[in-house]
C-alpha cells in the first residue's frame, strides 16, 4: 500500500474488511463478501448501538436512504446508476461498494467521447492473432466482461460521455447478462455468461445533460439514484476534515488546519452557490461546480504551498490565494464575479469581524489582481 499514490478501497481499507468479514452472519446476496448491513456499514460507519467491538469510520458523507436504496439495487438484477452534479461523491460511492461487496473496485471503464464496444466488451492481442489466430487465449476481455466472469460489481464511469452506440451494447448486457464472442466458433466458448453477483454502477455528471442522454431503453435497465451537491454546513465540515486528514496523511505532513480557516473556506462557498443560484445568465455565475470536492482542492493546495513556500502555517492570505487560482477559470468573467464577491462580501465580514477574514481579504484582492 505505502508503494501506491493512491491504494483502492479494498487495499486502503483491508483490515477492517476483513475483520467485518470475519463478524458478519447476515445473510449475503449471490456472491457477496459482505451482507447489506455490513456494506452499509462500511459506508457510513459504525454507531454506539451497532454494540461491535471496533468503531468502523464514515467513509461517505450523504444521506443513508441513498446508501440503502444503491445496495437493495445491486442485490437485484438491475444497474445502479449514480447521477448528481460534479465534486458530489459518486465515484467514490461506487468505489466504496465495490470494495465491500466484491473485495475488488478496480474493474473500471472510464466513459469519454473515444470510448469504443471493446472498451466494454473484448478486444484482441493483435500478436497473438497473428501467431495463432483468434482464440480464447488472444482474447483481451474488457473489465466489464471480466466483472462478468467473476460474478463481481463493475463500474462504469461517465456513462453520458459516451456515444450512442456505446450505450446500446451496455444495454444488451444489462437485459441479457451474456457477451457473445462470435469470431470463436466453438460454440462451448463463443458465449460469455454473467455470473451470479454481476451488476454494474455507473456514473452520471447531471451537467453533461445534452451530452449523450441516455435512451429510453437504457434507463430501463438502471435504478437511478441523485446524488444531491452538500449543502449542509456541518456535513460538509466532515467531509472536508475526513479528506483532508488523508491528503496531510499522503504527504506525511504535520499541521493542524485552524477551524476558522475552515470555517472561512466554508462559508465562501456558501456564499459563491448563493450568488449563482441567484444569477440571471452564465456569465453571471463562476464556472466551478463549487462543489465538496473543489473546497477540498482548495484546501490541499493551500495546505501544499504554506509547507513548499511558506512557513509551514496555513494562513487566511494562502487560503485566499488558492481559492480565487482555483476557482477563476474564465477571464474576465470569472475573476470579475470574484472581484464582486471580495469588494462586497469579504470586505464587509473583515469588517465586522476582523481576524482571519482581514488576510483573506488582502490575499484574495492580490491574487484577483495579479491575474487580471
Amino acid at each position: 500500500m505505502n508503494d501506491m499514490l493512491r491504494a483502492p478501497a479494498e487495499v486502503k481499507y483491508a483490515d477492517e474488511l476483513d475483520w467485518l468479514e470475519s463478524i458478519d452472519d447476515g445473510p449475503k446476496p449471490f456472491s457477496w463478501r459482505l451482507s447489506p448491513k455490513m456494506v452499509r456499514l462500511f459506508v457510513l460507519g459504525s454507531e454506539r448501538a451497532d454494540g461491535l467491538d471496533r468503531p468502523v469510520a464514515q467513509k461517505w458523507f450523504g444521506d443513508r436512504s441513498f446508501v440503502e436504496r444503491s445496495i437493495v439495487t445491486l442485490a437485484s438484477d438491475r444497474g445502479l446508476l449514480l447521477i448528481g452534479d460534479p465534486g458530489t461523491g459518486k465515484s467514490w460511492l461506487a468505489e466504496l461498494l465495490a470494495a465491500a461487496i466484491s473485495r475488488n473496485s478496480t474493474l473500471v471503464v472510464q466513459g469519454t467521447a473515444g470510448t469504443t464496444e471493446d472498451h466494454i466488451k473484448y478486444s484482441w492481442n493483435v500478436s497473438q492473432v497473428i501467431a495463432k489466430g483468434q482464440s480464447p487465449e488472444s482474447l483481451i476481455p474488457s473489465p466489464i466482461m471480466t466483472a462478468m466472469q467473476r460474478g463481481v460489481i463493475g463500474r462504469f464511469e461517465e456513462l453520458t460521455r459516451t456515444t450512442s452506440d456505446v450505450q446500446d451494447a451496455l444495454i444488451s448486457i444489462l437485459s441479457e447478462k451474456y457477451v457473445s464472442i462470435p469470431e470463436l466458433k466453438d460454440d462451448s466458448i463463443n458465449t460469455v455468461f454473467a455470473q451470479p453477483g454481476f451488476s454494474i454502477i455507473a456514473t452520471a455528471n447531471s451537467r453533461d445533460r445534452g451530452v449523450n442522454d441516455l435512451s429510453s431503453a437504457l434507463k430501463r435497465r438502471f435504478n437511478f439514484v441523485r446524488i444531491p451537491v452538500v449543502t449542509n454546513k456541518k456535513s460538509e465540515a466532515e467531509i472536508v476534515r475526513f479528506r483532508t486528514v488523508e491528503l496531510l496523511r499522503r504527504h506525511e505532513i504535520e499541521l493542524d488546519v485552524p477551524p476558522t480557516l475552515l470555517d472561512i473556506l466554508l462559508q465562501s462557498f456558501a456564499d459563491l452557490r448563493a450568488a449563482a443560484a441567484s444569477a440571471t445568465s452564465d456569465d453571471e455565475k463562476l464556472e466551478s461546480s463549487l462543489s465538496t470536492a473543489e473546497q477540498i482542492g482548495v484546501l490541499e493546495d493551500a495546505i501544499l504551498h504554506s509547507q513548499f513556500f511558506g512557513d509551514r502555517a496555513l494562513r487566511s492570505a494562502t487560503l485566499a490565494r488558492s481559492l480565487v487560482g482555483s476557482l477563476a477559470r474564465r477571464s474576465p468573467e470569472d475573476l470579475a464575479i470574484l472581484n464582486k464577491y471580495w469588494h462586497g462580501t469579504v470586505e464587509k465580514r473583515s469588517k465586522q469581524d476582523a481576524g482571519e477574514w482581514e488576510g483573506f481579504l488582502e490575499g484574495g484582492r492580490e491574487a484577483i489582481a495579479t491575474l487580471s
